[in-house]
Parts: C-alpha cells; structure tokens; sequence
C-alpha cells in the first residue's frame, strides 16, 4: 500500500464528520499528495508532506493509547485522532515550488531542483490549518487548539513571545499530544541521516 492509499483509508475509516467528503476532494484536487513537508529538513521530498501526516497520525494514536490506555476512545474519538494527525499541516498545500539554483559539483556549475517557499495565503501555520479545515468540517475547540499549536515552541507566536501555548497545553492534553506526536514523527521516525 502506498502511502497515500494508507492515508486515504485512515480518513475514509474514521473522518465522516459533515463535510469531508469534500475536504478529502480538496486534498485530492491540491499538492498534498505529492508536496514535501519541508524545504530541507525532515521529508522534503516528493510526497513527504503525506508521508509526515501518516507518520503523525501512528505516533499520535500510540501516545493517546498509552496516556489513556484501553479505553482511550472515551476520552479521544478516533476520528478526532485521524482529523488532528492527518490534517495538522495541511497549511502546506501551495506552499513549496521547485525553483533551481546553481551548485557547484566536480568543479562545474550545474542547475539543481531544490523547493522555494512561495507563500498563497499569508495565515501563519497551524492557525492557517484551522482556517484551511474549518472550510469544509466543523472542528471541536480542542481540535482547533491542537492543530493551532502543534508547532510548540516552534511556532513564530512563540518566538515573538506570546505565551498563549503555555495555557492552550494546560486546558487541552490533545494539543500536547499531538505536539509530540508531530515531533517525534519529525525528529525519530523521518530523520534520514540528514547532514548538520
């Protein structure tokens, strides 16, 4: 199974809120499929964005079982699991275009692909998910938290100096997952011996 078809299975099995047939369409009719999740840095390649999404959802589906255990649906619905992991960066969409740049490689100048940000709608990043998702399914508010910080500390609001993380974290566990969730995709499972 590719990993856009265990993607589209994860959200034809758990997302039927009103709406998601069409939000799937979207998704289907935009770069999801094929965008990176990064310019450079973890999945940014072909793909990597539904890769990263994939991966998001497996950790943060483990991290709800063990936090709640047996019973954790009682407490998270899978479907607000599947929406939370597999949406979070659906800010992305439009968001990387292959440009070219020169590189030097055995002392000659060659073109090379490389992805350029090229910002559609300047919306920020989590928050830009929200608005992006709550145009087709109506979110409940610790969803809309969750997705809104799922960046952490490395959210821009946060560089800025808002401290709005801190209280989303202490009303709303989910928000807390799926950071981890998200970083732990990140960071463990996506980390393909990227050069520092």
């Amino acid at each position: 199974m590719s990993v856009k078809e265990e993607f589209l299975s994860i959200y034809d099995t758990f997302i039927k809120r009103e709406g998601a047939d069409k939000l799937k369409e979207y998704l289907l009719n935009s770069d999801f499929f094929f965008a990176p999740a990064s310019s450079r840095f973890h999945c940014a390649y072909e793909g990597g964005l539904c890769e990263h999404s994939v991966n998001t959802y497996k950790r943060l589906l483990n991290a709800v079982k063990n936090e709640f255990g047996e019973n954790y649906n009682s407490v998270y619905s899978d479907e607000t699991i599947a929406i939370c992991a597999l949406l979070h960066d659906v800010c992305k969409i439009d968001f990387y275009k292959v440009d070219y740049r020169n590189v030097k490689e055995n002392g000659e100048w060659v073109k090379k692909p490389y992805y350029a940000r090229e910002e559609v709608l300047p919306y920020g990043h989590g928050e830009k998910s929200v608005y992006i998702i709550s145009g087709f399914i109506r979110l409940t508010r610790e969803e809309a938290v969750a997705i809104n910080w799922h960046m952490g500390g490395f959210d821009s609001r946060v560089k800025g100096g808002d401290g709005s993380v801190s209280e989303a974290y202490n009303k709303f566990p989910l928000a807390v997952l799926l950071h981890l969730a998200d970083l732990t995709a990140t960071y463990i499972d996506e980390n393909h011996g990227l050069q520092l």
